[in-house]
């Protein structure tokens, strides 16, 4: 499958970041989240290439780009990781960019939006982790769903999933079906792509590492108003991230759409294609 993809690799700030660019014209970056890397976004690069110049990027730390050895709090933040997507915008010559976005991308973009929305034409999201959530995370019951960002922060967590290739597959198995509404909608041979990704090394490493620096400065996008037009897409059975947590997106967003999406959970763009691609193209052009 993969050699239908035109694989491209740019330097930003000092990290050698993979990605996989189709199409032309207005340029839309499509950015990852976990368990994520530039494959979950195979149903849409495609057809969304047909109107767009589409580039779907592995974050640093991720999959098949440059996974800094550094501590989470300072090669791993939401910032450093939005500088490396306005860095990205800037060595492939785009003035401005829409982004779609979801799960980490989301918080990466969210935090670009703040701090650079020059860079922003639109901006879409699904089921966006965001500052208005607040504690609910933690909240009961919501641990027992929550439960793995904990572990994340354990240093030996790595390699404990990382310990063979089973494990690996084990556990992103889990999380790629557990937060699906269809929960085959990840075939085995597409598994099978996530574990070789997560398999790189210091993938995992990479990944966790977003969550250990969240929980050592803050995180879920920064704080103040985002004036960037916005498209929200959030599904109905995301466990994750539920949509009754949508109610106080007012807060970050001034100039924002909210769609409940049935049928959907986490990994909508995956689940629920056709819909997915359809509102991108309707909400950007």
């Amino acid at each position: 499958m993969a050699d239908v993809w035109n694989h491209q690799y740019a330097e930003v700030n000092g990290v050698k970041l993979h990605y996989v660019r189709q199409g032309e014209g207005t340029p839309v970056v499509l950015i990852h989240g976990w368990p994520g890397f530039w494959f979950e976004w195979n149903q849409n690069i495609g057809p969304l290439s047909e109107k767009f110049d589409v580039v779907a990027p592995d974050m640093r730390g991720f999959a098949y780009s440059e996974k800094p050895d550094l501590p989470p709090e300072e090669g791993y933040t939401e910032s450093v990781i939005a500088a490396d997507i306005a860095a990205l915008i800037a060595e492939l010559g785009f003035d401005k960019v829409h982004i779609v976005a979801h799960d980490f991308g989301a918080t990466w973009a969210q935090r670009l939006a703040r701090t650079q929305p020059e860079l922003i034409d639109k901006l879409v999201l699904f089921n966006p982790p965001y500052p208005g959530i607040g504690m609910r995370w933690f909240e009961m019951p919501q641990p027992f769903e929550s439960w793995y960002m904990l572990f994340h922060q354990q240093p030996w967590a790595e390699d404990l999933v990382g310990s063979s290739r089973a494990t690996t597959e084990t556990y992103l198995r889990h999380f790629l079906r557990h937060w699906s509404h269809d929960t085959d909608v990840f075939p085995d041979d597409e598994i099978a792509e996530f574990v070789e990704a997560y398999s790189q090394p210091g993938a995992l490493r990479g990944g966790f590492n977003c969550y250990r620096a969240i929980f050592r400065g803050g995180g879920a996008g920064g704080d103040g108003m985002i004036d960037v037009p916005t498209l929200i897409l959030w599904g109905d059975s995301d466990p994750i991230l539920k949509f009754e947590w949508s109610d106080n997106l007012g807060q970050s967003f001034s100039n924002y759409e909210l769609k409940k999406v049935e049928g959907a959970g986490h990994f909508m763009h995956r689940e629920l294609p056709e819909r997915v691609n359809k509102e991108i193209v309707d909400f950007l052009a």
